[in-house]
């Protein structure tokens, strides 16, 4: 029996299993459109490669890669290559929303937020897919459903990333006052896009005039800060108008449009559909 990974949320607390070359649709069925997701998923690829953009970035998933999708990413696969295999570990938002998360665990999800991806050390990703099989069999043949135990194992993982992100950071240079200025501004629109479309509201965050943010963006990344702000709105609007039944009216509240009028001419300007053909598509 194979386990599909869901497309928003997850109906229990987790689900653990396997999606092979043989078994595509569930993940096609994230090529169409952008989703954004509810739940939180951990994906260990152990073979075969894809491509898909996590929120404003785009990533080549190969073998040994470990991705992390927190609750609230945008997700769409562009290709898939090989003959692959994926490991998944996904747990429900109401499963997330449970647990009490301590300031070093924050710290870690904050890493994972900024870089997604993860390529693990060679003698690293055996261990995990073993650790991954033995939980497999495990809910196979006892169902894994007691909340406690379930908070156990998604703290063991989390804190095992922790230790790679650490490891990793000290590694890696800070780069440039530039680039860090960039990445805070990426950061802070992943939080707030949903309320807030000003540049002045960014820059005043990070602590710069609005001036020096426009030109330090369009220094580092090629693109405007109301670029990157528009792409952050647009993906979440296409998940919301593909993904979900939801009246358009409620789809622009949500993205704090303040009525339908002024979000179906936003959109019109970014794709060149209204938001209703662009669901009818």
């Amino acid at each position: 029996m194979n386990t599909e990974l869901p497309k928003i949320d997850i109906p229990e607390d987790m689900i653990i299993d396997t999606m092979r070359s043989h078994s595509t649709g569930i993940l096609l069925s994230y090529a169409n459109f952008p989703c954004r997701l509810k739940a939180q998923i951990w994906m260990l690829c152990t073979g075969g490669q894809l491509e898909a953009s996590i929120n404003l970035t785009r990533f080549t998933v190969r073998k040994n890669d470990f991705i992390t999708l927190l609750p609230g990413t945008i997700l769409q696969i562009h290709k898939i290559e090989g003959d692959w295999e994926i490991y998944f570990m996904g747990f429900s938002s109401d499963f997330i929303e449970s647990i009490q998360i301590s300031k070093p665990a924050l710290d870690i999800l904050y890493a994972i937020k900024e870089s997604p991806a993860l390529t693990l050390p060679p003698d690293m990703a055996p261990l995990i897919k073993q650790y991954f099989d033995l939980l497999i069999q495990t809910d196979r043949s006892h169902k894994i459903k007691n909340r406690e135990m379930t908070k156990h194992l998604w703290f063991t993982i989390l804190h095992g990333l922790g230790e790679i992100y650490t490891e990793r950071k000290s590694l890696i240079s800070g780069g440039t006052k530039s680039e860090k200025i960039a990445k805070d501004f990426t950061q802070l629109v992943m939080e707030h896009y949903g309320k807030e479309r000003n540049v002045s509201f960014y820059a005043q965050q990070i602590g710069i005039t609005p001036a020096h943010l426009s030109t330090t963006i369009r220094q580092v990344t090629g693109k405007t800060c109301l670029e990157i702000i528009s792409s952050m709105v647009i993906m979440d609007a296409k998940s919301q108008l593909k993904s979900t039944d939801l009246p358009i009216q409620e789809i622009a509240y949500s993205l704090n449009f303040t009525n339908m009028s002024f979000f179906g001419k936003y959109f019109k300007r970014h794709t060149g559909l209204s938001p209703q053909e662009y669901r009818n598509q």
